[in-house]
């Protein structure tokens, strides 16, 4: 007998679900999404000012992710990424100073000097052991006590890119797991993948089609009223004013970020909101954007990562919620900030042909010991509701192989929970 799975949200998690569930004939697959759009925080667009197709947000995905490579080769986007090498250039802003991090074939060989930023010591690498060993509830700034060099090149920097917030607020195990499937596996696990023509032609795009092959319908700007359960069981839900009303074998899926998530489930423990992402897009001349390597690392300036494809510069800041700067008017927050994107180009004097600002509030769930512990299971609330997104428990920080993952998670449990 055919039971119907319906998925609600049609970002990264809800599409990794239903192409999982599509996969079988034993199961009539519904994808509802709220917005106009699927992908939910890993969309691309048009943009008419940059005159360019953008991003709406900057994500570094790695070769360790084997949750979002299989399921790019699952929908046939493995074809749009590339896998580069092993190497992460970086500049400081304040001394000049250029060095490029190599990681070796193999994990012991992170111990080599091109392994690790300049001026650091064979010795800071204790931290790594620090964090390794870690007590649960720890921050990254208790597990890890040096505040040298390494620091203030390594660790600070890679805990706000990867969690979204200071290493005195994150949780020490989030970044510990993301290490460990990753970056401490050396280069066959850390190296960079990247979207030439956007993050949607690679991940979603693909994704859609398929399901349109497949005869999954995705129902969109449809948005999630009631769940109404009973008897430990979903009864029935509202989407798009519509009462859908489910079988004895009928399963859900939610596929949610987290306040979206406390709303549909009352009662059910979320982590909180994470800070805000600032990502600025700049288009320049050709020539120095072609001087840029895909990816840059910066230290000492408001900037943290730069992304370039093509003529297309973006830079994302992370954990921007207590700085006011980002507050302030749009174009005097590019103005400010593109002599950082000048000095790394390498061209003092230019300037940009065009520029965007674009923020994204809440955009991740908020990584903060207390907050991480809170994140739900993926079994919900009632024997049919499963629950995926970032925010369910992956081990991972909110980024797009969690997302991915957990709708691997999600798809797994309603097939087993028949």
């Amino acid at each position: 007998m055919t039971r119907n799975i319906h998925i609600v949200g049609a970002g990264l998690a809800g599409l990794a679900a239903a192409i999982r569930l599509s996969e079988r004939h034993d199961s009539r697959v519904t994808v509802w999404e709220s917005t106009g759009k699927a992908g939910g925080r890993c969309r691309s667009y048009y943009d008419a000012q940059l005159d360019r197709r953008i991003d709406n947000g900057n994500h570094l995905m790695l070769s360790g992710n084997r949750a979002v490579l299989d399921y790019a080769r699952r929908i046939g986007g493995d074809a749009r990424l590339e896998i580069g090498a092993p190497d992460f250039p970086f500049l400081d802003l304040a001394t000049g100073a250029r060095w490029t991090v190599r990681l070796p074939r193999t994990p012991l060989g992170l111990l080599s000097r091109h392994a690790r930023p300049p001026g650091v010591a064979l010795r800071d690498l204790a931290g790594v052991a620090s964090l390794l060993t870690a007590p649960r509830g720890a921050t990254v700034a208790q597990a890890i006590r040096g505040r040298g060099e390494m620091w203030r090149a390594f660790w600070e920097p890679l805990t706000i890119a990867v969690l979204n917030a200071a290493p005195e607020h994150a949780d020490a195990g989030l970044l510990r797991t993301s290490l460990r499937r990753t970056f401490l596996k050396g280069a066959r696990a850390a190296r960079p993948v990247l979207a030439p023509e956007g993050l949607g032609p690679a991940l979603v795009d693909p994704a859609l089609a398929l399901l349109e092959r497949r005869n999954v319908p995705v129902h969109l700007r449809a948005p999630l009223g009631e769940v109404s359960i009973k008897d430990d069981r979903v009864a029935s839900l509202t989407l798009g004013g519509e009462t859908i009303t489910l079988g004895p074998d009928d399963a859900v899926i939610l596929a949610l970020p987290p306040s979206a998530l406390g709303r549909a489930l009352p009662g059910l423990p979320v982590p909180g909101d994470g800070a805000a992402i600032v990502n600025v897009h700049f288009r320049v001349a050709p020539d120095p954007a072609a001087r840029l390597p895909a990816i840059t690392g910066l230290l000492s300036g408001r900037l943290h990562w730069l992304f370039r494809r093509g003529d297309v510069v973006s830079a994302t800041v992370s954990a921007v919620a207590d700085d006011p700067f980002w507050t302030r008017p749009r174009d005097e927050v590019l103005a400010e900030v593109w002599p950082e994107i000048a000095a790394a180009l390498d061209a003092p004097d230019a300037e940009p042909l065009a520029a965007r600002l674009l923020k994204e509030k809440a955009a991740t769930f908020d990584p903060a010991p207390d907050s991480a512990a809170r994140r739900p299971a993926t079994q919900g609330p009632a024997a049919n509701l499963f629950l995926a997104g970032d925010v369910v428990q992956t081990g991972l920080p909110a980024t797009i192989e969690s997302a991915v993952a957990s709708g691997d998670m999600a798809a797994a449990a309603a097939l087993r929970g028949r």
